[in-house]
């Protein structure tokens, strides 16, 4: 089965019916059917911090999203891990020159290391290391 990367910013578009990007992550999530959607811990840190100070409600939608990929089988969530963390910090050290956060470089060792090529985000970064973004500009 075809296994895609779920990125933070995907997340987030898929919590917030007002973001730009929602009706486009929930379409592209239905075209790729079937695929299995893989995501990290860190990822979920991520997306619960970015909400963090956005009230009430996108907390809560955040929260039970979270819950829902946590308890669900229908996504992977590769556990955080002090091996994770020391090869993500190796890629943050080795693109210095780059503006790629601990998560992103995080996910793209992990997507290496499953042979993950397609992720769903937006970001760049992911393109710039040899990975298919499938939110183009």
């Amino acid at each position: 089965m075809r296994q895609v990367f779920a990125d933070t910013f995907y997340w987030i578009a898929f919590v917030d019916p007002g973001d730009t990007w929602h009706e486009r992550v929930r379409q592209i999530f239905r075209a790729l059917q079937p695929c299995k959607l893989i995501t990290t811990d860190e990822v979920l840190v991520e997306l619960l911090a970015f909400y963090s100070k956005s009230g009430t409600q996108l907390r809560q939608r955040a929260s039970n999203l979270t819950r829902d990929i946590l308890e669900g089988s229908d996504i992977e969530v590769i556990e955080q891990s002090h091996r994770s963390f020391l090869e993500g910090l190796a890629l943050y050290e080795n693109r210095l020159d780059k503006g790629y956060s601990l998560t992103d470089c995080i996910s793209m060792s992990t997507m290496r290391q499953l042979g993950i090529t397609e992720v769903l985000t937006h970001d760049k970064h992911f393109t710039q290391e040899g990975f298919a973004v499938l939110f183009p500009d």
